[in-house]
């Protein structure tokens, strides 16, 4: 099957229309309903692991069962002469760059002398069948001399390099007012961060097709299809033009699908055989092959005055890179920038590390680096808070940023900054009430509707937690995306290759071209890596950036659209309006309908976006890095069993800036899917890898949050106050709720109990109260 041959075979490459157009639901600010949602809910979106190709062989990665390991050596001849068997590669069998990196090039297509994590692939086999592949993986004979694993990060310092250049990958010294300041009352505290794993829904999976002219192509739930193709490419010795990405449906996606784990063993396969080969990983696999979020430490000194005003914060961050650097210095970025939280502190040092370790690695989770210092800035305004008697809220709200207040890099803040209104949303906001009136048997105990609890040990607890995020990339990043607006016979389709992870890009696009243009029906293409570039799909960038770029080609062919009528009647393009699929002048003497105006025509226009630049941060920690922020206020109401230190969250009330709501349900859903990912991490979710090894890599090992674990989510305020860097004002709002949650949580452990709660997750012992003797 060639390559060409493929394209149509494929499913994920058909172009992504709606069903039917919705004559009454368009354009921004309205709940459009997603094209994909029906053919999701049947089953029929065509995922990665539904691909087939004529001829198709399988592919299994063997994995090395240390986290850290000295390879004597590998001995492929079982697994090669096995009735099915296609190919076997190895590190031998990389014929172009043998590391690479999302950001240092210091990962390894294949373990060559040494193991550093546990699950690292160590080679990949081609067969007619999975089961024949997956046997023949395991015949692969590696023999290893086990290393002591470097897994405690304090250590790493120390430590033997794991890696040519060291175990740290990079250190920020944040200096910012004066060291010698010491305020009335202080508070020190210690905190722990566990791993959370982005556990998405569909595993990864891929398929890769070679082309007849000696390039492949790769289908996989990529996030970032034009990096993928150049790290691709390099491994594999081809110009990038002869490898092509094309963007299968994204079964969920918070940073795993930015890993390169998948695609390079299935090219390196499907170029040696000359066949297609599919890869579906098991969720154990999926566990070990991807990225998780940092295990961070923190330790932190607050000074306040005695009215409560914070006067400076001193902190240490310490996050866990594990084996690799991937994204480690961008999350280091975030944490050291953010670690005072969205307060006003006229002085603040902080000394940042990552490191690397033998533990699992780490990389682009939602809020990287901003989540793990809200959890300990927020314990710390607790701790405040208890020490001077006041209430937790109104100390908080002694402290609050605003729009034109300082970052402790030096940045002035200068997008809208309305922390102290969202605070005041949800303190001011009904409390749910207490199940006074039902009977016993009917409350919902901590530990689920058949809790094993009692009633009389149930405390409730009501705690604040304020967070922040960056939105867009930062420190230099060249953020820019290219978009094609065409209309051809009354119909619009958008080219852009931003992907579409359920976000809601593919729904946005369609709303800001029925916006511009009056057009119902518009259609958007799949990505891949024959359109521009449009960056990866994170931080809320493809509202930004590749929404304006749709927005700036629409407007263009707007401006195509309009110029002969205003010509025609003497008048400029301005004083032409488009609304409700008309066509009208500010006089009223022309009227006429859009679809009169295009009949016969076709128009088109390509654009690009790019936000101002930002800085990377000095040898002080100062800089303008950002190119702006989104905020968010969580209240939440916990009950807690304090004999067996079991937590229910009752309701997580939310307020967030916004910017501008674009698509109302959308809005709702990322911000309650948001705030479940964060109660998953302040709960349950803890990805455990003692001595490196990860234990229990699977679904039932590691606990997710279920539709009964998910807390009552209250949206009580959604401020719009528009950015006005941004295309349509509007912000990012998936990942600043997934920062405040575990906080929120946390403090509200702390009210109910009394007890410190410094760890996340909160382990039942630690929301135990004894009983006073």
């Amino acid at each position: 099957m060639t390559g060409s041959d493929a394209a149509t075979a494929v499913p994920a490459q058909a172009t992504q229309t709606p069903a039917a157009p919705e004559p009454v639901l368009h354009g921004l600010g309205v709940s459009v309903r997603p094209v994909d949602t029906l053919a999701k809910a049947q089953g029929t979106f065509p995922y990665a692991a539904d691909l087939w190709a004529e001829g198709l062989l399988w592919a299994s990665v063997l994995r090395s069962p240390y986290p850290h390991a000295r390879i004597v050596r590998i001995d492929t001849s079982e697994a090669t002469s096995m009735p099915g068997v296609r190919a076997v590669v190895t590190h031998e069998d990389v014929p172009g760059d043998a590391m690479h990196g999302r950001r240092v090039a210091d990962r390894p297509v294949f373990a060559k002398d040494i193991v550093r994590h546990h699950g690292e692939p160590i080679a990949a086999v081609a067969a007619d069948h999975p089961d024949t592949a997956r046997l023949a993986a395991a015949a692969i004979l590696v023999e290893y001399e086990v290393l002591e694993p470097v897994t405690d990060p304090e250590k790493a310092f120390a430590a033997e390099p794991l890696h040519p250049d060291g175990n740290l990958i990079r250190h920020i010294p944040l200096s910012f007012g004066d060291p010698e300041v010491i305020g009335d009352v202080i508070v020190e505290g210690l905190y722990r961060i566990g791993r959370q794993d982005p556990a998405p829904i569909g595993a990864e999976a891929g398929l890769a097709v070679p082309r007849p002219d000696g390039g492949v192509e790769l289908y996989v739930a990529s996030t970032d299809p034009h990096t993928d193709r150049d790290l691709a490419a390099a491994c594999f010795g081809l110009e990038a033009d002869r490898v092509k990405v094309v963007v299968t449906g994204v079964p969920g996606a918070m940073g795993d699908r930015e890993d390169s784990g998948i695609q390079l063993p299935l090219g390196l396969l499907a170029l040696k055989t000359g066949c297609p080969v599919k890869f579906v990983a098991t969720r154990e696999e999926s566990f070990l092959g991807h990225s998780h979020r940092h295990p961070t430490l923190l330790r932190y000194r607050h000074h306040a005055d005695t009215e409560g005003r914070l006067v400076k914060v001193e902190a240490q961050v310490l996050l866990d890179a594990g084996a690799y650097a991937d994204h480690s210095s961008e999350a280091l970025a975030a944490a050291v920038a953010f670690a005072a939280g969205p307060y006003v502190v006229p002085h603040v040092f902080v000394e940042g590390w990552a490191v690397r370790t033998n533990n699992p690695p780490s990389g682009h989770v939602r809020g990287e680096g901003a989540l793990q210092v809200c959890a300990g800035y927020e314990g710390q305004m607790d701790k405040l808070a208890a020490k001077l008697g006041l209430d937790p809220a109104e100390l908080r709200m002694r402290n609050v940023m605003a729009t034109g207040d300082l970052l402790p890099t030096g940045q002035t803040v200068t997008c809208p900054a309305p922390v102290g209104e969202l605070l005041k949303a949800v303190r001011d906001a009904d409390l749910p009430p207490l199940p006074v009136d039902e009977e016993e048997s009917q409350w919902l105990l901590p530990g689920g509707p058949e809790g094993a609890g009692e009633p009389g040990a149930v405390r409730r607890g009501v705690g604040y937690a304020l967070g922040m995020v960056h939105m867009l990339g930062a420190e230099g990043t060249d953020e820019v995306s290219t978009a094609t607006v065409r209309i051809h016979d009354g119909r619009a389709t958008v080219i852009c290759a931003a992907v579409e992870t359920g976000q809601g890009f593919t729904t946005l696009a369609r709303q800001i071209v029925q916006d511009v243009l009056g057009v119902e029906d518009v259609g958007v293409l799949a990505a891949d890596t024959d359109q521009p570039p449009s960056g990866a799909a994170a931080r809320g960038r493809h509202t930004w950036v590749s929404g304006g770029a749709v927005e700036r080609a629409a407007k263009m062919v707007r401006t195509q659209l309009l110029q002969p009528l205003a010509a025609k009647f003497g008048m400029s393009v301005e004083l032409l309006t488009i609304a409700d699929g008309k066509i009208t002048s500010y006089d009223g003497v022309l009227s006429t309908t859009v679809g009169e105006a295009l009949e016969g025509k076709e128009l088109w226009a390509t654009a690009q976006c790019r936000p101002h630049p930002t800085d990377r941060l000095d040898e002080t920690g100062q800089g303008d890095a950002f190119v702006g922020l989104a905020f968010c206020a969580v209240r939440a109401v916990v009950d807690v069993d304090i004999e067996l230190g079991s937590v229910r969250v009752v309701e997580m009330a939310v307020a967030q800036d916004v910017g501008r709501v674009l698509n109302p349900r959308q809005v709702a859903a990322r911000i309650e899917a948001g705030v479940t990912q964060g109660v998953g991490l302040a709960l349950m979710e803890d990805l455990r890898a003692p001595r490196g090894i990860i234990k229990r890599p699977n679904l039932t090992g590691y606990s997710l949050p279920t539709a009964l674990d998910a807390p009552d989510v209250r949206i009580v305020k959604l401020v719009e106050e528009r950015d006005v860097l941004a295309p349509f004002g509007a912000k990012a709002v998936s990942a600043v709720p997934v920062v405040v949650s575990p906080a929120a949580v946390a403090a509200a452990v702390r009210a109910a109990t009394g007890r410190p709660v410094s760890r996340l997750p909160i382990r039942p012992q630690a929301a135990v109260v004894k009983p006073q003797s």
